[in-house]
């Protein structure tokens, strides 16, 4: 830590200790003896005082007589310790309150932490505050919204319950015909009752007649049972016999049966066979069919030989002609006597008929 500040004293006592040393007394060598502390303005003005003061000293010494300068001299150096432990309990003085200012000061530090950090939250739950604020507010304008919106629901009940009053005492008098309307249905059905009732009685007495006329029938059918029971002995007897009969025509019956399976697997190959018949029907079908376009060519092919034989005839009957024609014009030469070598370089051989096709 910096020292709190420079006495006179100090300033002496390095430049004494210089003095001593041999060296002069400058500002920047005392400062450095102090341990680079004080201003050197404050340097030089102490060193300023300490001349002027030893000038005086010298001044009075040569008047006063040596015991009154070794009593100036104790007594200066007496106030000078005196001053130096006044100085010394001055700076115990300063040192303790400055560390007292220190722990004062760090003290205020955390004191001013603790603050800042309390008016950081101040200000955190100020903006909460000021944000739940905000979201009061639009609660209360939803609030406000949906109170206008419950009080025009209110008005619209009341309206709904106004109709729907008019529509009870509309429907009290309904109830009220329909309560009219039941009286005289029960009284219509009391009445259709009492009918009912003469006609079932009525029903009843003919119930009774038949019923004594079926009993009547009754007994007449009692006999016809007994007689019908001794039908049912004779055709029990008569139903032996049929059984009997039955046996035998399933015997019978279970040998047409093998023949029926005899028969169906004739049948199962006949319609083989009938597969086998559809498939050389499909053949003879195609085979027709190319021999009708065999047919169409062969009266094609007979066509161009007509017409070939009739180019044959007329080349024939053309052949005969020339031929006529050669007979005469030989004729007529050997009368006019042509000459021999005009001959000579003629055939007289008629021309070859030739073989058409």
């Amino acid at each position: 830590m910096a020292r709190a500040g420079l006495y006179k004293s100090q300033v002496k006592k390095a430049r004494d200790m210089l003095l001593a040393q041999g060296k002069h007394p400058s500002v920047d060598a005392i400062r450095i003896v102090l341990g680079n502390t004080g201003s050197k303005t404050t340097i030089h003005k102490y060193l300023k005082e300490l001349e002027e003061d030893e000038g005086v000293v010298q001044g009075r010494q040569i008047n006063l007589s040596e015991e009154i300068q070794g009593l100036v001299l104790h007594l200066a150096a007496q106030l000078q310790d005196e001053a130096e432990a006044t100085i010394g309990r001055l700076l115990a003085d300063s040192t303790e309150k400055e560390q007292q200012n220190a722990q004062t000061l760090a003290t205020a530090n955390q004191e001013i932490e603790r603050l800042a950090k309390d008016l950081q939250y101040c200000k955190q739950a100020l903006d909460e505050e000021k944000k739940a604020h905000a979201e009061t507010l639009v609660a209360l304008h939803n609030e406000t919204i949906t109170r206008h919106t419950l009080t025009q629901e209110v008005a619209d009940l009341k309206d709904r319950l106004a109709e729907n009053e008019i529509h009870r005492q509309s429907l009290e008098e309904k109830h009220q015909h329909a309560r009219n309307g039941l009286e005289h249905y029960r009284e219509s059905v009391k009445e259709q009752r009492e009918q009912d009732q003469r006609r079932y009685e009525q029903q009843i007495q003919q119930l009774q007649a038949e019923l004594r006329q079926l009993q009547q029938t009754m007994v007449v059918k009692q006999d016809e049972i007994t007689r019908l029971n001794q039908d049912k002995t004779r055709l029990i007897s008569d139903l032996s016999y049929t059984q009997e009969n039955l046996r035998q025509e399933q015997a019978e019956n279970r040998g047409f049966e093998q023949k029926a399976l005899e028969l169906e697997r004739a049948e199962q190959q006949s319609k083989a066979l009938e597969g086998q018949i559809a498939a050389k029907d499909a053949q003879v079908t195609d085979l027709t069919a190319r021999l009708s376009e065999s047919s169409k060519q062969l009266e094609s092919l007979n066509t161009q030989a007509r017409s070939l034989e009739l180019e044959l005839t007329t080349a024939h009957a053309k052949l005969e002609i020339q031929q006529t024609n050669w007979d005469g014009f030989m004729k007529a030469v050997r009368v006019t006597n042509v000459p021999s070598d005009f001959m000579a370089d003629r055939d007289d051989e008629p021309p070859q008929k030739r073989d058409f096709p």
